[in-house]
């Protein structure tokens, strides 16, 4: 019988919110990115000896995801007698440039840490990040309606928005109004923070808007435990404050991308 490690364990458990975070991100799912993280942890109880201690204990978290859930042409074979997670979903979307470039603006990992985490060289995984900028700036401009009741953050990341060639819709601070601007535009993003002006809810005003018709949400706060409880449904996209641009300016990127690419399969 393989020889248990405990230490994998406490090295591994503060990194796996960060990782669903990602895989969640990544695949533009919260129940494809779950699944992956649970079909990794999975395999580590089995094998526990695939874990490398000699690497940092979140690279080497985020460098066997990637081995072992995310086969792209060209990549590290897994182990023998284990299979790759959602085997072919690499084939369907580009999503090692984007990986790159959310591992780096989201994450906040460095070029370093991606090429390991990736197994590719740091030179390739500038250009990616590189390439992934440019995909985001060619993309088709898009509608965003902003959820935010702090006018100087709601004013910022209209600013963002608007400098990524989006237009904003029009700026919420309450739930009626998320509605009200929601039925009266053509929204295919909502960017939005969970407690608003007067009490009432984030998380319900975007439940009624998912209600009507389906848009990528990308939930922006200060409390990012209370979206991460366990319970279901629980945001895709997530971003803590305070954030940096690139973390906003990337994840936009990647939920209108990946919203509009399934939809294109679909049609």
């Amino acid at each position: 019988m393989m020889k248990e490690r405990p230490a994998m364990k406490a090295a591994l458990s503060p990194h796996l919110a960060q990782l669903r975070r990602y895989g969640r991100a990544l695949t533009g799912s919260q129940r494809r990115g779950d699944d992956a993280v649970r079909a990794l942890l999975e395999a580590l109880l089995a094998d526990p000896m695939l874990f490398q201690e000699d690497n940092a204990s979140v690279v080497e978290l985020f460098r066997l995801f990637h081995l072992f859930c995310w086969q792209d042409a060209g990549a590290p074979q897994p182990r023998a007698g284990l299979q790759a997670i959602g085997e072919g979903l690499l084939a369907e979307l580009p999503r090692m440039r984007r990986g790159a470039l959310l591992l780096t603006a989201v994450e906040g990992f460095s070029v370093q840490q991606v090429a390991q985490i990736l197994g590719r060289d740091s030179a390739d995984i500038v250009d990616d990040i590189a390439a992934a900028r440019a995909e985001l700036a060619s993309q088709m401009a898009g509608r965003v309606l902003i959820i935010e009741d702090e006018p100087v953050i709601a004013m910022h990341l209209q600013d963002l928005v608007e400098s990524m060639g989006h237009a904003v819709v029009g700026i919420a601070a309450t739930h009626d109004e998320a509605i009200q601007l929601s039925r009266e535009h053509a929204t295919e993003l909502v960017l939005a923070d969970i407690r608003l002006a007067d009490g009432s809810s984030g998380v319900e005003a975007v439940k009624d808007i998912l209600s009507q018709h389906s848009v990528p949400v990308v939930f922006i706060t200060a409390f990012p435990e209370r979206l991460l409880s366990g319970e279901r449904p629980e945001p895709t996209y997530l971003i803590t404050k305070p954030f940096e641009d690139d973390m906003v300016i990337a994840t936009i990127g990647q939920a209108l991308l990946l919203h509009r690419e399934v939809h294109a399969e679909a049609a």
